[in-house]
């Protein structure tokens, strides 16, 4: 107790110094310094061992049945695993029109369209026609027609007493385009026929085109005609039945572009004017055999399965032409896709539709 004592005492009459608290310092550190080297020295040691007993296993013959049957790596322990490297095409035809309005959104551009009606000045006729005159005897002739500046939608007046009767009940017509575009073509031709009777020549009135094509009602899925609100992509048919996108291996000289560009061309023909987007693929594929394979080219190579690279391609004009494709294909669709998943393997279906377009 005494010598607790005067130690305390001592430190209290001499304090340690600078140098003797860094002095401390520095052999804590270079202590846990020395722990952390030897706790890593002796991890790598004992990942060396592990090594070691696992190249030793792996050397020894691996205990199987007798029902077991030698797997060629095996059997040729020579030949080096690979996979061959294929390029495919994703080609498609973007829409050609606007989609189909949702019931929702009819309502809505009707809502604003009828609004607009609301807001807007009543139309000045004694500015434009003087009373009495010929000119306005025929607006009020025409004024009985079309009683609102939206003449599409029917007969409407927002000042007239009626005017607050303006909503439409469930289900009616006048929301409907077809209907809204057979009211502006009917005005149309009530325009024309006032004017041939006047003694003008006779405007003939154009019909815009269906948005049903006949590849819709008959169901041609090989025309580029069809579903025009939606993207279509081309499918080969191989000789064995199975549908996919085109592709082929890739060419010791080629890249991925090229070897796409190149089988295009072999599977669907040159009568396309085609535009491929890129020179990056979009998506890959990989399909593993039941069983390797050696590689026929190349004795010294156990080919284990297929890795697809997909390039995204567009096309402008022309058709697939399978005459004389050099990939013994049989058939080709355009398809939407969730038409595709109708004709692909499941497992080739989930690598590629997350590279397809839902419109």
């Amino acid at each position: 107790m005494a010598d607790r004592r005067n130690t305390r005492v001592c430190e209290q009459v001499h304090p340690p110094s600078r140098g003797d608290v860094d002095r401390i310092q520095w052999r804590q550190a270079h202590s846990n310094a020395i722990a952390s080297c030897q706790e890593t020295l002796g991890r790598r040691h004992y990942a060396v061992a592990a090594a070691e007993s696992q190249q030793g296993a792996s050397s020894q013959p691996p205990v199987s049945s007798g029902s077991a049957e030698p797997t060629p790596s095996s059997a040729n322990p020579g030949l080096k695993p690979t996979f061959t490297i294929k390029a495919g095409v994703v080609l498609s035809r973007p829409p050609v029109i606007t989609r189909d309005l949702t019931p929702f959104e009819k309502a809505f551009f009707l809502y604003q369209r009828r609004l607009n009606e609301r807001l807007a000045l009543p139309f000045t006729k004694y500015f434009y026609f003087k009373k009495g005159t010929p000119a306005d005897e025929d607006w009020k002739r025409k004024i009985k027609e079309r009683q609102t500046p939206a003449r599409d939608i029917g007969k409407y007046n927002a000042y007239s007493k009626e005017a607050w009767n303006d909503e439409l009940l469930v289900g009616a017509v006048e929301s409907e385009p077809e209907h809204q575009m057979e009211m502006l073509l009917r005005d149309a031709e009530t325009t024309t026929s006032n004017a041939a009777e006047d003694g003008t020549k006779k405007e003939e009135i154009q019909r815009p085109a269906p948005r049903v094509t006949e590849a819709d009602k008959t169901g041609d899925e090989r025309s580029l005609n069809r579903l025009l609100q939606r993207t279509l992509y081309l499918l080969v048919q191989s000789n064995e039945g199975y549908w996919s996108f085109p592709s082929s291996p890739v060419g010791l000289q080629e890249n991925l572009r090229t070897a796409a560009e190149r089988t295009l061309a072999e599977a669907a023909g040159v009568n396309m004017n085609t535009w491929f987007v890129g020179h990056h693929p979009i998506g890959h594929h990989v399909y593993n055999f039941r069983k390797p394979r050696q590689d026929p080219a190349s004795k010294k190579q156990l080919l284990v399965g297929e890795k697809t690279f997909f390039m995204k391609c567009r096309i402008m004009a022309g058709q697939a032409d399978l005459t004389a494709n050099k990939q013994n294909l049989k058939d080709f669709k355009w398809l939407a896709k969730e038409e595709i998943a109708k004709y692909v393997l499941p497992q080739y279906y989930s690598s590629i539709k997350n590279m397809l377009s839902e419109r």
